[in-house]
């Protein structure tokens, strides 16, 4: 992989030095890890920051036998990196949703490129502050309507994740499961709406392919903005 594409695909690195981007890809593990494989196990948070060229994960929250969804991923986001700089113990897992690419990068060589490049450093603050941003967003949508809460779910994998293309901004078929469960809704309800957003033409749901098109942005915008 060419230093300008590590870039492009991974909006942390858009600030990085030509040095650091060398550096990192020089020092990266690839890996690739087949639908419904554990990308990462909770023990071993803290060990390496995660970086997913290409594919679909979801972060599971694990208590004992129980799981629940709380984030999913998609190409050119990253992890692990709060874990590697509080150590602490996590009780999370990820998952692939499809087949997963994936580049790693310890945790002592990512502390020393955060040193180094003090660029990276700011942009991954950022990142970590607009991912806190959209917590709160979740947080004050507790109490909106379930449509309301699954457009914005919908909207924000689409901003984050989405390719155009002919059919509209593509994105996985996410598991309706994962979905209810990360928007905070049921599994019915979610059922339900998806559907009927489909029957209105403002997603077309490709379970054949697995694919999601959010065919009409617009008035899904306005659906998620009615907090």
């Amino acid at each position: 992989m060419q230093t300008q594409v590590f870039s492009d695909i991974f909006p942390l690195l858009s600030t990085a030095n030509p040095q650091t981007l060398e550096w990192l890809l020089n020092i990266a593990v690839e890996h690739e890890y087949p639908t419904g494989r554990a990308v990462l196990m909770e023990d071993a948070w803290g060990n390496a920051v995660y970086f997913l060229v290409s594919g679909w994960v979801k972060i599971r929250r694990t208590n004992g036998d129980n799981s629940v969804t709380i984030a999913i991923l998609g190409r050119g986001d990253f992890f692990g990196e709060m874990a590697v700089l509080d150590e602490s113990p996590r009780s999370t897992d990820v998952i692939a949703l499809s087949p997963v690419s994936l580049l790693t990068v310890s945790r002592e060589r990512f502390i020393q490129i955060l040193f180094k490049d003090p660029q990276l450093h700011h942009r991954m603050l950022q990142l970590m502050v607009k991912r806190l941003r959209q917590v709160n967003v979740r947080l004050q949508m507790r109490s909106s309507p379930p449509a309301v809460k699954l457009a914005y779910t919908l909207m924000n994998l689409g901003e984050n994740y989405g390719q155009e293309s002919a059919e509209g901004k593509e994105i996985f078929y996410i598991p309706f499961k994962d979905l209810a469960e990360v928007t905070e809704i049921g599994i019915e309800e979610t059922t339900t709406i998806m559907e009927k957003l489909h029957e209105k033409g403002w997603i077309k749901i490709d379970p054949a392919n697995n694919f999601i098109y959010l065919v009409n942005l617009k008035q899904l915008q306005n659906l998620a903005n009615k907090l």
